[in-house]
């Protein structure tokens, strides 16, 4: 899942702007999108042999905002998507790849962005984790831990936009209480300790609140269920609304949207063999129940 993420995407292009000259807010958090838009426009505009300059006099602002659009700093409005299509050569390509714009997320690490849009509108989401409590489960105080044990260290502000994008993102399940959550962690991500015992308490709580609702299925993999077929590290998997599983792994400062359906078939298969090798629902909270009760 990432030690930073959430859900916090804005989308689409902005509305055209009355005065010609006038700049724009630098995007706090450019998003991948908006790198790529740039790219593609300063490709454009040097095939067409046109300086920033020249294309700031056609799109009516400076060259320094063309500047920041070509860098992924500041999102195009509608006019200016449609003046710079016609200064490169109208294409369509500018209009095209606008239409898929979207602002940065605070909170939400760059490999972790394509991801949690998709998951926002899964109809079903499958979570193996043998690293720490899911983003999805995680308690404030113990969000707030794993931030702050982050390197590089973050700032205060850094810090509470990752916190509330957690929390945000938690509403999620919530809010779709037909969708099925699935969820199968290891036992020791739950026994690893930090803060004190009351921190710990809270954290136990808000899982077993979390995974109460009849849509979500929390397991544990015993400490003493051996060796098993999801060792090679944490996975998701999702169904679109269209049909299609779409699978996600993430390691150090990286993660990978995985689309091929080969290698989608064999993640369903390992957790499916997982799920069969897990404590049941009931045996998992009544394990968490007694963690509880033992701190």
């Amino acid at each position: 899942m990432g030690n930073v993420e959430g859900d916090a995407a804005a989308g689409g292009v902005g509305t055209a702007r009355a005065v010609p000259t006038g700049e724009w807010e630098r995007e706090p958090h450019p998003s991948d999108s908006l790198r790529t838009f740039g790219a593609v426009l300063q490709a454009l505009r040097e095939h067409a042999g046109l300086s920033r300059e020249e294309l700031g006099t056609w799109v009516r602002f400076s060259k320094h905002t063309v500047e920041s659009v070509e860098l992924g700093r500041r999102m195009p409005d509608e006019a200016f998507v449609e003046r710079a299509e016609e200064a490169t050569g109208n294409t369509g390509a500018l209009r095209k790849s606008a239409r898929h714009l979207t602002r940065g997320e605070a909170g939400l690490a760059a490999w972790f962005r394509r991801w949690a849009r998709l998951e926002r509108e899964a109809v079903s989401l499958c979570t193996y984790e043998c690293r720490l409590v899911p983003g999805l489960l995680q308690s404030e105080a113990y969000a707030r831990a794993v931030f702050e044990g982050t390197i590089p260290l973050r700032t205060d502000a850094e810090l509470e936009a990752q916190l509330t994008a957690r929390m945000e993102r938690q509403k999620m399940m919530r809010e779709r209480p037909t969708v099925p959550f699935s969820f199968i962690v290891e036992e020791h991500v739950f026994r690893r300790r930090f803060g004190d015992a009351e921190a710990m308490r809270e954290l136990l709580d808000h899982v077993l609140e979390r995974s109460a609702p009849r849509n979500v299925t929390l397991q544990v993999v015993p400490l003493d269920a051996g060796l098993h077929a999801c060792l090679d590290g944490p996975v998701r998997i999702l169904e679109t609304p269209a049909g299609q599983r779409l699978g996600y792994s993430e390691g150090q400062e990286n993660g990978r949207l995985i689309s091929d359906r080969k290698e989608v078939s064999l993640l369903c298969q390992r957790y499916d063999t997982l799920r069969s090798q897990a404590l049941s629902p009931k045996e998992t909270r009544a394990l968490l129940e007694r963690l509880r009760g033992e701190l």
